[in-house]
């Protein structure tokens, strides 16, 4: 397998963005370190963009706006294809690169990594064919078209996978776009941008301008010309967006932060909803803004659920992520291995009860951003546990004593993103699905669905990605009356 550095020159560095279908030089010569945590070592530099690049690359997608808006959607679904077929070809090596930049398990970058992420093209494309751009209510039609120019700003924590969410139903639906992916976890982005040249997009369509959030994003969600700003990030960084992006009007669509719960049941199977919440919970290590870090279960059944969730977590293996062994590699970047370290710290001061794991690395292991998976018990709702996103592998295992009080413990957040509810009786599972605050809830382990839209109530955010839904966010909407009227 060829290593995706091999894609970099030969002195380590990115040296290229890509405008309007060439590889070009940025603006300026500021450089961030990419840093693999496994070793916390440098394995590349990336070039921080400017407002100069972000100007070049808006001026390119404008100018391919108003070809790529009237191609059909048989030509842009063929040549979605080609780009699933280009990402589906290159799967190994942008799993490896992903591992290398943000430190998942190889084999978690295979399996969930790179094919959710391909799947987002794949529902796009379906969406795409299936689609109506008008239709008739009356006399009247009812046109969708596409927004125009959209900036897309992905995070570290799944690279390939929020660029594909968001790139793919904003091409669908005739939007050209600048994509601004994390500096942290910049090389899956390249080989993408690289899947997009070698899938033969025309020039402008897609773009792409590494940088920082205070600089390239700030001008991005500024610029005049850009139309739509898309955001994945904290709800802090969404907030700013939303801000700059006020000036010029343009439409917002944030996913941000989320402290999801998962209710289970009194008459659950423990056996069933224990291991596999624990497992949700520490998905992709914690870092992922919908993972239902607070597990609200009954207070009688608490010590079964504590020696369940303590058996699953034991299975664990914490290691290199290049090891075919290891399930969960490194935590992302030093920032958030600190904010970890400092979250369990608070927890146990304040009076959790630490289950499992504990602060510092797991034993044997003396390098690299590698963490405990760590589980709380007898945690209560004031607690900065219970509230704040640790965005790690932290579980809190909150107790209540009626189905009442566990909606509002569910509830009892600032954020809305996801939800789980784990019972036999299905009414009362449905019934207390539909009291939770959250833009997605998950009856009892059901399988991903990339058709099933995602988004955030409260501060988790507005707007919403994946299938229908997602592309509907990138199109405008115009009303044509006494369009069917006789001549």
């Amino acid at each position: 397998m060829t290593s995706p550095l091999n894609h970099l020159t030969d002195n380590g560095h990115i040296d290229r963005f890509y405008i309007d279908g060439q590889w070009v030089a940025p603006h300026g010569a500021v450089q961030a370190a990419v840093v693999n945590p496994a070793t916390e070592e440098t394995i590349a530099q990336v070039p921080l963009g400017d407002g100069s690049d972000v100007d070049k690359a808006v001026a390119a997608a404008r100018r391919a706006f108003g070809t790529w808006s009237q191609t059909t959607p048989g030509q842009r679904a063929s040549l979605l294809g080609r780009l699933q077929g280009q990402l589906e070809a290159q799967g190994e090596l942008i799993a490896h690169c992903i591992t290398l930049e943000m430190g998942a398990a190889i084999g978690y970058a295979r399996t969930a990594q790179v094919p959710l992420a391909i799947a987002h093209v794949r529902a796009a494309r379906e969406v795409l064919t299936n689609f109506s751009f008008v239709e008739r209510r009356g006399q009247s039609a009812i046109a969708r078209e596409p927004i125009g120019v959209c900036a897309l700003i992905t995070p570290w924590n799944w690279p390939l996978y929020q660029i594909t969410a968001k790139v793919a139903p904003a091409l669908a639906a005739g939007c050209t776009v600048v994509l601004k992916p994390s500096e942290l976890s910049p090389l899956s982005a390249l080989l993408f941008a690289e899947a997009v040249e070698a899938a033969g997009f025309p020039a402008g369509v897609f773009n792409l301008v590494h940088g920082n959030g205070p600089d390239v994003g700030a001008a991005l969600a500024a610029h005049p010309d850009v139309d739509m700003i898309s955001i994945t990030g904290s709800t802090r960084a969404g907030i700013a967006v939303a801000q700059a992006a006020a000036l010029t009007v343009k439409r917002v669509a944030q996913e941000l932060g989320g402290k999801s719960p998962n209710v289970v049941l009194p008459d659950a199977d423990l056996t069933r909803a224990i291991p596999p919440g624990v497992a949700a919970s520490f998905r992709n290590l914690g870092q992922s803004c919908s993972a239902p870090t607070r597990m609200i279960v009954p207070r009688a059944r608490l010590p079964e659920v504590e020696a369940l969730a303590a058996k699953a977590s034991a299975e664990i293996v914490v290691g290199d992520p290049l090891l075919e062994t290891t399930t969960h590699g490194a935590i992302a970047n030093r920032t958030q291995f600190d904010r970890i370290q400092a979250m369990i710290g608070a927890a146990i001061a304040e009076g959790a009860k630490l289950l499992t794991g504990g602060q510092g690395r797991p034993s044997g292991i003396n390098v690299g951003l590698f963490v405990k998976p760590t589980i709380f018990s007898d945690v209560h709702c004031d607690m900065h546990i219970a509230q704040e996103e640790v965005f790690g592998p932290v579980l809190c295992i909150l107790p209540y004593d009626t189905v009442e009080e566990a909606i509002a413990i569910a509830n009892d957040t600032i954020y809305g993103l996801g939800a789980h509810v784990q019972g036999r009786d299905m009414d009362m599972v449905r019934y207390v699905a539909a009291q939770i605050r959250a833009g997605q809830v998950h009856l009892n382990y059901p399988a991903w669905d990339p058709h099933a839209p995602f988004g955030g109530y409260k501060q988790s955010g507005n707007g919403r990605e994946y299938g229908l839904e997602g592309m509907l966010e990138y199109l405008e909407v115009k009303s044509m009356l006494g369009y069917y009227q006789a001549g």
